[in-house]
């Protein structure tokens, strides 16, 4: 993989006026995005592997890509737009004729409640990760909060 991309993790999810601050990072920094608050619950139960009576929308396209021969081979986090972040969809086809990589458009909470379920991996453009505000301090006062409160730190 190119070095143009760097490899981060959804650290922690909080609930926010707007919704849920999703904060994704590495060891050296972290960052915000804002999702809708059922992204926020459907990303934190896919984390989790949370049982559900009946497939989610996110749960039912990974059957589908599963019934294709599909996996998801990865996101990537690729640019902030007047205030909107922009994410691909990396999948990966095989069958008799061979492999093909699809790249799909595709809204940053989607993908990343896709990858969180199907454990993939989410990288970053490297230029929108120099570029974005660094929430590391933040996100561990945070945690230092909720785990003195009792509080499940995500």
């Amino acid at each position: 993989m190119k070095r143009d991309v760097v490899p981060v993790q959804i650290r922690g999810l909080l609930p926010a006026n707007s919704g849920v601050a999703l904060f994704l990072g590495n060891d050296e920094k972290v960052f915000v995005i804002q999702v809708e608050q059922s992204m926020g619950s459907v990303i934190h139960m896919a984390m989790r592997g949370a049982a559900k009576d009946r497939p989610l929308t996110h749960d039912m396209i990974g059957h589908v890509f599963q019934g294709f021969g599909i996996t998801i081979e990865r996101v990537v986090i690729t640019e902030l737009r007047n205030a909107t972040y922009y994410a691909r969809l990396i999948l990966k086809q095989e069958n008799e004729l061979g492999s093909k990589l699809v790249e799909l458009d595709a809204r940053p909470s989607d993908c990343l409640a896709l990858a969180a379920a199907a454990k993939r991996p989410v990288y970053v453009a490297a230029a929108l990760f120099e570029d974005v505000e660094d929430m590391s301090e933040v996100l561990q006062r945070l945690n230092e909060q909720r785990e003195q409160s009792g509080e499940d730190p995500e």
